[in-house]
């Protein structure tokens, strides 16, 4: 398998990384999980402003090489070409270089890509829960991944101890953030609904990608503080992430429709416009 290493194409057996390392050392970096077809990068806009804000919220100058979606795109071709596959799932991490204590010296980034053959994921929910663990909060950093890591490690460990398929987090204030993997949403009368950056929940690029098609067509979209109670009142309930968006058929002993006239011309479009 050949990586891509600060530009550098490399068997991935060959990379070294240097130490110090403050990715190692105090997470100062973050990660980004990219889907590459035939067309190009996929969600391409919404991954861009993402990577642009966590780089600013970090103090981190993006390398040239994944500064623009032009670059970006031009730099993960670089890699795809060397795997079969049409369809890839791209992880980009980025960590500050240079050494020091908490206090950074540089802004300067070291990179590393890798690719892996992508595989959808769009199989209902059948088993899901409220987190009893586990609670999201806002911080500076909580929009991007990687930072806060280590609360959906804990999060998963608790899922996978319970047996759920997927497990919904709440915010400190016991808001509805996300769930474990991805964001949620969800349709009531002719709303969909999502949570609010305020719950600490990661800034979504999918969800942000449906919500821009729902308003292109027409469909109301509500983005707030919603509680546990709100979303069981649901008509229909989504995960989204890049692997894909998942009806949520049940939560506890709670069933909840599988089909719903509303979101057929909403998932229509989406598919479209993707």
């Amino acid at each position: 398998m050949m990586v891509l290493y600060n530009s550098e194409l490399l068997p991935a057996d060959e990379v070294r990384l240097p130490l110090p390392n403050r990715g190692l050392y105090f997470n100062d970096g973050f990660f980004e999980t990219l889907v590459w077809e035939s067309t190009g990068l996929r969600y391409l806009p919404h991954h861009m402003a993402r990577m642009q804000r966590a780089a600013v919220a970090l103090g981190l100058q993006l390398p040239s090489a994944l500064s623009t979606p032009a670059a970006l795109t031009a730099t993960v071709r670089q890699l795809t070409c060397t795997a079969a596959e049409p369809l890839q799932r791209i992880r980009l991490q980025l960590w500050r270089a240079g050494a020091g204590l908490y206090a950074p010296a540089t802004e300067e980034v070291q990179w590393l890509m890798t690719t892996q053959p992508f595989q959808p994921n769009n199989f209902p929910i059948t088993t899901c829960g409220f987190a009893e663990t586990v609670r999201t909060y806002r911080s500076p950093v909580s929009f991007c991944k990687g930072p806060n890591a280590l609360t959906y490690v804990l999060a998963a460990r608790e899922r996978e101890q319970r047996g759920l398929e997927e497990m919904i987090l709440l915010s400190v204030d016991g808001y509805v953030a996300e769930t474990v993997t991805a964001a949620i949403f969800w349709l009531r009368g002719t709303t969909l609904y999502s949570a609010a950056e305020a719950t600490g929940r990661v800034q979504g690029v999918q969800v942000g990608h449906l919500r821009r098609i729902a308003e292109t067509i027409g469909i109301n979209w509500q983005e707030g503080l919603f509680t546990s109670a709100d979303l069981l009142a649901a008509d229909a309930i989504y995960t989204a992430n890049v692997a894909g968006v998942r009806l949520v058929k049940q939560i506890g002993s709670q069933r909840f429709p599988s089909e719903h006239s509303v979101l057929q011309q909403f998932f229509a479009a989406a598919t479209l416009r993707a």
